[in-house]
Parts: structure tokens; C-alpha cells; sequence
């Protein structure tokens, strides 16, 4: 039996429903991301586990227990906020005391759980001072230890890093993914940043329009996406539509070659932009074109290319996002490349 199950939930608002028909099973310790743009459904269905809205259709189970129509208080979860949402008139210590107290927990007991509790996420010198003298990421803490002194079930996130800087967002990052393997506790997380959902997540639910349109392993996902949105949402890529033509995939002035294992009919070429190369020598390439930099930006470790593929009339021809390393020397917009990638740059998704 799942730790958390979400049975053919919906929900909408008046018009196309912001959750449309989504499934999901969720084992025990398991940390699922809920990825995906802004308006796929993602925090809506998290409002729907928390409680904190109704479904129109469909079940949420928690260890076994129908939860669908119970209020949040009696759900035994968790959630961080993306603002926090601490009470500004408490200390940190006030804060995390917060639900021990509406659970009526004993002071003595309190006192203890909540010390731990700070102690546990690095702010046990800070208990009494106010959410406005502590920073960002301080702030983020107490509202984890808010959510895990009272020892949920499950742990909800909902864009739990979006309000901190890059540096804080890699700490924090690390920080939950330590603490929510050192406590086995069952998350479930939103986010938009796919990076966070491949760092933290066992399992990534990615959503658009409402629906789950694919969920399985970071790297199951990354390597090999069978679907359409997750293989151009996850990560630089460029995604070819095309058909096989004489024993080659063409997509318009594109040839890539089919390796022997290759889906017999596919619709689509992934072009994997880490994987490509711009200086030609590699022998017998199934990907190998020229092309011009159209445009290109630094990025820090990398630049980022975008390659417009020749084409024979005046309209420009396709684009293909290339990312390289700045080990390379760089090249100006205007020059003219090799554009090749081998058979680990290229994902194929189609019929089989």
C-alpha cells in the first residue's frame, strides 16, 4: 500500500480545470517533485493534499485513510510556504512552538521538541530572535522546523526556494535533502526549477495543463523522456519533428542517422545541447550538419549557442541550442561550425 495515494483528482476553478484527472502513488520515504511551468496544476494539487482546498472529483489517501474531506489539522502534515508565512509578532522558538500548542502538547515537552527541532536545522542560537532580524534562508529554516516538530506523516514543499538567492538556494537545497533522508520522511515538492527537482527528488512528476504527463526517476526522465513537453521542458534541448525517409529521420533540411536499436517509426529527435559538438571531426556522425552562430551567451561555465541550420531558400533555416564549455574558444555570431552530435546526444521518441 502506497504512503500516499491521489486517485483521479479534479479540480477547477469556473473555467478549464486547473487539475484534470491526476493519479499519483507515493511511497513511504519517497520524495516526488511536482514539476512543471506556471499554471500546470502543480500547487493546486498540492493545496488539494494539504487541504486546504476541495477536490471536485477523485481521492487523496494518507497510510490507508481517506484525507479528501478532512480539514488540514487533522491531515498530520507538514508544509513549508513559499513566503514562510511566520508570524511576525513571535520569535523563532514562538513559531515552531505554534502547532505543538494548538496539538496541545505539554509545555515541558514543547520546550524540548521545539529545541531540538531548531537545533536540527542550524538555528538553535537564534531561537529568541524575530522573523525580521533573521535572514532569507534563516527564515526558510524556521519554517522547516515549523513543519517538522510535529513529526507529519508527510512533508509538503511548495516552491520552497523561489524567494532565496543562488547561494542560498544550493544550501538549502542540500539542507532539506539532508534532513529528509536522516527523518525517512514520505515529500512531496513544487517546483519550476527543474535543477531542484533532479538534485532532491527520487521520483519527478512532470505536469502541464493540468495532468501528469510523465513520472518516473531523474535520470530515467533526463536520459530518456517519452514524452513531447518533458523532453523540451527538461534541461537545453532541441526537439525535431520529422518522419523516417529513406532509412534516415528527416526533419525538413535535417538528416539524423537511426542507430540499429532505434524506434522504427519515430515522430521526434531530441537533440541533447551538452552533447553536441561545433568543430567537426567526429567519423561517421548520425548528426552532422553546418551552420552559423546565430547567437551566443556566457553563461559562467558554459556558452550557450544557438546554431542556425543552412537552408537552400532566403527564410533562415532551424535553430539547434548548443551549450560548450568556456575551456573552448569562443565563437563570435556569424561564424560558420560543423554542427555533429553522436548517438548519446540524440533521444528518439515515436513509435515503436
Amino acid at each position: 500500500m502506497s504512503h500516499l495515494s491521489l486517485s483521479h483528482l479534479s479540480k477547477s476553478y469556473g473555467g478549464p480545470a486547473a487539475v484534470d484527472d491526476v493519479s499519483l502513488e507515493v511511497e513511504r520515504g519517497e520524495c516526488i517533485a511536482l514539476l512543471g511551468p506556471s499554471g500546470c496544476g502543480k500547487t493546486t494539487t498540492l493545496r488539494l493534499v494539504a487541504g486546504f482546498i476541495t477536490p471536485d472529483a477523485g481521492g487523496i489517501s494518507l497510510q490507508g485513510r481517506r484525507i479528501e474531506r478532512e480539514p488540514p489539522y487533522r491531515r498530520q502534515i507538514g508544509m513549508v510556504f513559499q513566503n514562510y508565512a511566520l508570524f511576525p509578532h513571535m520569535t523563532a522558538a514562538g513559531n515552531v512552538a505554534f502547532g505543538l500548542e494548538m496539538r496541545h502538547v505539554p509545555a515541558p515537552e514543547r520546550r524540548t521538541r521545539v529545541a531540538e527541532a531548531l537545533d536540527m536545522v542550524g538555528l538553535a542560537d537564534f531561537a529568541q530572535r524575530y522573523p525580521a532580524q533573521l535572514s532569507g534562508g534563516q527564515q526558510q529554516r524556521v519554517a522547516l522546523a515549523r513543519a517538522l516538530v510535529t513529526r507529519p506523516s508527510l512533508l509538503l514543499l511548495d516552491e520552497p526556494l523561489s524567494n532565496l538567492d543562488a547561494g542560498l538556494r544550493v544550501e538549502m537545497r542540500q539542507e532539506i535533502g539532508r534532513l529528509r533522508k536522516a527523518l525517512g520522511i514520505t515529500t512531496l515538492f513544487v517546483t519550476h526549477d527543474q535543477e531542484e527537482a533532479l538534485a532532491l527528488a527520487d521520483r519527478i512528476a512532470v505536469m502541464q495543463q493540468g495532468r501528469i504527463v510523465e513520472c518516473a526517476a531523474p535520470q530515467a526522465l533526463s536520459e530518456h523522456p517519452h514524452h513531447i513537453f518533458t523532453a523540451s521542458f527538461l534541461g537545453a534541448r532541441t526537439v525535431l519533428s520529422g518522419r523516417v525517409e529513406n532509412g534516415a529521420f528527416a526533419a525538413g533540411d535535417i538528416r539524423v542517422a537511426l542507430p540499429p536499436n532505434a524506434y522504427a517509426r519515430p515522430s521526434h529527435a531530441v537533440l541533447r545541447a551538452a552533447r553536441l559538438t561545433l568543430h567537426g571531426g567526429m567519423a561517421d556522425a548520425p548528426f552532422s550538419t553546418p551552420g552559423v552562430v546565430a547567437e551566443a551567451a556566457w553563461l559562467g561555465d558554459a556558452v550557450h549557442y544557438e546554431i542556425e541550420i543552412a537552408a537552400p531558400g532566403p527564410a533562415p533555416g532551424p535553430r539547434v541550442r548548443v551549450l560548450r564549455p568556456t575551456t573552448e574558444p569562443a565563437l563570435a555570431p556569424g561564424t560558420h561550425v560543423l554542427l555533429q552530435g553522436g548517438h548519446d546526444a540524440i533521444t528518439w521518441i515515436g513509435e515503436t
